[in-house]
């Protein structure tokens, strides 16, 4: 699946001088095996030199050096190419359906290292040597699901710790072209009213949003703004109700694929959990070609 994803969003080589030693599918396919084994580059092409019946499926002739899958991860994992993987995946489960009636929002970080949180406080209180471990940063993903199939529309990774109310825009930038998602909700994290007129004017997306964001009024009175106000007095209850479908996401990248960043430098993590983002889309692509799954009712029923 995903080097069928490959074919769909890249060319086979980069430039046309290349050597050719191996295509853009065949490596982007490892760096998805890569993140399926929660490992890293050196484990992956160990495991790739003991399954030769897998290097027989993409056509790898020889097991490429793992600075050869490093070098590959920061050309393939750039934007417009995880902008053409989503939306091959994307294609692939929603066929003609093209409209997403229900979708959510929401963020959430990943460990920077694998040392335990307890151990890292443990080591600031007892004065060890290693008190700069202090995590001051961690990388932070933002999602778009669609709630029923459990897809990822849009992603955006950035640093955190950080708010939400801000990162609303640069998700709906990422959004997948040609799907039109009907109606969004998300946490109070993301309340204001410039994200309700951002989703309702500018992108026709119906907003479902609780208005609990800043210090409440004392005197009893609405929230200031008009869209601000209609969630106070209309809040649709039911259509919020699934917005835990997108923390149902996030646990699956983090359970699934490891909730913890290998990566050190900026850039790296944010491609890292871009590589996590298409993979976990290729995986419930390939469920689905198998089991008839939907998120909102039995979860899994076998094909007749």
């Amino acid at each position: 699946m995903a080097y069928w994803a490959a074919q769909e969003a890249m060319p086979a080589y980069a430039h046309r001088y290349s050597p050719k030693k191996f295509t853009q599918h065949q490596l982007f396919a490892c760096l998805v095996f890569k993140a399926w084994l929660k490992t890293d580059y050196r484990g992956v092409v160990a495991a790739l030199a003991d399954l030769p019946d897998l290097q027989q499926v993409i056509g790898l002739r020889q097991v490429p050096h793992f600075t050869t899958l490093q070098k590959a991860a920061q050309r393939l994992l750039r934007e417009r190419f995880v902008h053409g993987l989503l939306t091959a995946t994307v294609r692939r489960v929603l066929r003609r359906r093209r409209r997403v009636p229900l979708a959510a929002a929401d963020s959430s970080g990943f460990d920077p290292t694998h040392a335990s949180r307890y151990y890292v406080w443990r080591a600031k209180r007892m004065g060890s040597p290693k008190k700069h471990m202090t995590y001051r940063w961690f990388p932070k993903l933002g999602i778009i699901c669609d709630t029923q199939t459990h897809l990822i529309l849009a992603s955006f990774a950035t640093r955190g710790p950080r708010p939400d109310v801000n990162q609303l825009d640069p998700l709906l930038k990422r959004l997948i072209d040609d799907v039109t998602i009907r109606h969004l909700v998300a946490d109070a994290g993301y309340d204001s009213e410039s994200n309700h007129c951002l989703l309702r004017e500018d992108y026709s997306i119906r907003s479902t949003i609780p208005p609990k964001l800043g210090r409440p009024r004392l005197d009893g009175r609405l929230p200031g703004g008009y869209y601000r106000s209609l969630m106070a007095r209309r809040f649709d209850h039911d259509a919020y109700a699934q917005r835990n479908q997108v923390e149902t996401v996030m646990s699956m990248l983090k359970r699934n694929l490891d909730g913890c960043i290998r990566a050190r430098s900026y850039w790296s993590r944010c491609r890292e959990m871009l590589l996590k983002v298409v993979t976990h889309n290729i995986m419930i692509a390939k469920l689905i070609s198998k089991v008839f799954y939907r998120a909102r009712h039995s979860g899994f029923e076998a094909l007749p």
